[in-house]
Formats: structure tokens, sequence, C-alpha cells
């Protein structure tokens, strides 16, 4: 298995979410879980937990679309701009995340500032964390978030898949150049005949169907 270290959720965006939904849902054999809504960014998602080996970890596949029924337009992820599902971006979790961004911001790459989010769940539940923002144009970098005492949604959310690797499909002298200031070195390139590999910096996951077979998304 190849997964980066720390890694926390890999983001899956699109147009529309219940389209997105069932695309995953026909990929994978999995059907996400509702996630909620975050009122501030006009987006709403769905959620797979990620196992390893069949065992619970703390990492998790977003899917996240604009909120039908926001007031706010969805421009996160670059979302205006797809007209299909992708894996546009992947979050961490290192141990401080203030520590981290400081000694990136010293070595010279700037992850963003730190921001407070949170949304809730279908059940009322308001979840809260920290972390600082994807960017459209750089789906080769993550970002950085921190649940504080918030339970990971990897631990908590029903759904699961079992990750067998998430890996580049290209990396480049800016990937090694943000990378490396956050602690972290790119994973091997996704190898020939990955249907969503290519040259242009970005990630290829993939999963084991619940039939034992494995799809690259």
């Amino acid at each position: 298995m190849s997964v980066p270290a720390l890694l926390d959720h890999v983001v899956i965006a699109g147009p529309d979410l219940d389209e997105l939904v069932a695309w995953f849902a026909g990929a994978t054999g999995v059907t996400a879980a509702p996630g909620g809504v975050h009122a501030s960014t006009g987006t709403a998602n769905a959620l797979v937990a990620l196992t390893v080996e069949g065992e619970r970890r703390p990492h998790y596949v977003e899917l996240i679309a604009p909120d039908p029924d926001g007031t706010v337009e969805a421009v996160k992820f670059g979302i205006p701009g797809l007209t299909a599902p992708r894996v546009v971006t992947y979050a961490v979790h290192p141990p401080d995340l203030d520590a981290v961004v400081a000694a990136s911001r010293a070595r010279g790459y700037d992850p963003g500032p730190v921001e407070d989010l949170s949304r809730r769940t279908p059940d009322g539940t308001l979840l809260r964390w920290r972390l600082t923002h994807a960017r459209a144009d750089r789906p080769d970098v993550p970002f950085l978030i921190d649940w504080g005492t918030t339970p990971h949604p990897g631990l908590t959310v029903g759904p699961a898949l079992d990750v067998v690797a998430f890996t580049p499909t290209a990396v480049d002298d800016r990937t090694v150049a943000a990378l490396a200031p956050l602690g972290l070195l790119p994973g091997p390139v996704s190898g020939p005949g990955d249907a969503a590999a290519d040259d242009v910096p970005g990630h290829t996951l993939r999963v084991r169907r619940p039939d034992g077979s494995v799809v690259v998304l």
C-alpha cells in the first residue's frame, strides 16, 4: 500500500452531489453517507471511510459539491470549472498544525492562513476543525487539518472501503519545493495503465471494492 504520510482525507469534487454519490457508488460498490453542509462555502458533502486491510484508520474520502440549498456560491476546489467527478486535492493531519505552518513558511512555502471551520451533520451535531485552505491550482500539494476534540470522520462514518494506494500522477519541481517544507516527500508516481494518470500534477486513488476488485479513481 502507498499513501502519503499522515493522510487525512482525499477530496473528490463534482458539479452535483447526488450525481457524485451515484458515480462513486457505481465505481466502488459503496454508497457514501451524507456528511452535512458548509454554509460559509456553499458546499455539501458525503463521506466514505478508508480502511487499511480492513482496519479503521483516520482516513476517508470526501465527496463535495455545491449545496443545492446554499446561499453562497461554491467556488472551492475549482468546482465551477468541473463537469465530471475529479480527485482535486487531499489533506494531511500533522501532529502540530501551527508548528508545521510556521516551519514551512520559514523554509520557503506558505501553506496559507489557518482558519476555523465547521459543519452540521444530518443529525444536527456540530463538527469543528482548523485548516489551511486547499489551492485549486495545486492539486499536487495537500492542505493541513487539525480536528482538535472532534471525533475523526474516518473513525466514525459508517460506509468504508479499503485503500490500496493514493499516488501522484506526476511530480515536478514545484511539487517538491512545496512538499519538502511541509516535511513531506512525493510518493511513487502512478504507473502506466492508470486511467486517471497523466502528466499534470495530481493524484489517483485506488480502492478495493467489496467484491475484491481494485478500481482507480
